[in-house]
């Protein structure tokens, strides 16, 4: 009897049909489902991406910290000596270091206001027909907060003199709320060094909104300010006596604090070569005028040392003495070499103290 052919195949080397290649085959004749994703156009425009939080930036500006670690002690060390030098000297050296670095602030912001413009504005509110009145305000106000007040840790808005309107809208973006969020990032990089944490508020100042005004004074002395935190005496740390450098806003968190600590080490030596000057001054000119009687002459070397240039009627104002009594020990000074004449000029005549 013969035997039927078995309808199996025998030949193992014929490759089987396995299920996943059935299904696939299957799919084939599925010719009304659409193709796959990856085959179809993305004509979607893209959608919002997840911001990195506000206090990311710390991560960068702690390396960058410990880049220039012993840059930053260095610099760290001068401003302690400057402190200890300003909290047992007198008064007035913080009030002259003070305007004259809010005079170079305002040449780095552009306003250009003179030392001796600055000095009538703050002392009696005189200015000239060339004046620029908001430009003198500003940097009056630099000269206030860089003199002594709250620091802006406490309430910024009061710091910079800047509220919300009663008015404002609903849907506008509140002052308040920029100058809290930044302060949020400075709180949350308390671990930072002052020193590095002014440079990094200086340089999100404009990213967190606060910068509208084009107001590059108000972020530098925010800055000068908590990077002088810690310390007794100086109540700001100079940054554009030596060059505005410092304030320069380019390149990474690491280049840009390391330009803030050679511009600030700079500003530093300017700051100390100036009490230095002062100092030697007031001696000689204690020595000089001993055989003056009165109290005009103490009263006049006083006002010499805390402004860097002194009229006849700012010297007036502030002494209390007589137009004639200050006029007269102004010449007297003059002729003996304590003081110089810098105006050259017959009528609103400026003088500053003589090398």
């Amino acid at each position: 009897m013969k035997t039927q052919a078995s309808a199996l195949t025998d030949d193992f080397n014929d490759p089987l049909i396995t299920i996943e290649e059935d299904e696939e085959a299957h799919e084939e004749d599925l010719w009304f489902l659409p193709g796959p994703l990856e085959e179809e156009p993305d004509d979607l425009p893209p959608g919002p991406r997840a911001e990195p939080p506000d206090t990311a930036v710390i991560e960068d500006w702690a390396k960058a910290e410990g880049v220039h670690a012993a840059r930053l002690a260095r610099v760290a060390g001068r401003l302690g000596a400057l402190d200890d030098r300003l909290l047992r000297g007198p008064e007035g050296w913080r009030h002259r270091l003070a305007l004259i670095e809010a005079a170079d602030l305002s040449w780095f912001a552009g306003d250009r206001v003179s030392a001796d413009r600055l000095a009538l504005w703050v002392s009696m509110r005189l200015s000239g027909a060339q004046d620029d009145p908001n430009a003198l305000a500003r940097v009056g106000w630099a000269v206030r907060r860089l003199t002594g007040g709250p620091g802006p840790k406490v309430d910024l808005a009061a710091f910079l003199d800047r509220r919300d309107p009663e008015n404002i809208e609903d849907s506008a973006e509140r002052f308040e709320d920029r100058a809290g969020g930044w302060l949020d990032v400075m709180t949350a990089a308390a671990e930072l060094h002052p020193i590095t944490r002014a440079c990094m508020g200086f340089h999100l100042w404009s990213l967190a909104g606060l910068g509208q005004h084009g107001d590059q004074i108000e972020a530098a002395a925010t800055a000068s300010r908590i990077a002088a935190s810690d310390g007794s005496g100086a109540i700001f740390a100079p940054l554009a006596m030596g060059g505005a450098g410092g304030l320069r806003v380019s390149g990474s968190p690491a280049e840009r604090l390391a330009r803030w600590l050679d511009g600030m080490n700079s500003a530093i030596l300017t700051a100390m070569r100036t009490l230095d000057d002062i100092e030697a001054w007031t001696g000689r000119a204690e020595n000089v005028m001993e055989q003056l009687f009165g109290r005009t002459p103490a009263a006049l070397r006083k006002v010499l040392t805390e402004w860097p240039l002194v009229s006849a009627p700012m010297a007036e104002a502030m002494t209390k003495a007589s137009r004639s009594a200050v006029q007269r020990n102004l010449a007297w000074m003059e002729e003996s070499g304590l003081i110089r004449e810098v105006t050259g000029h017959g009528r609103y005549r400026m003088w500053c103290i003589a090398d």
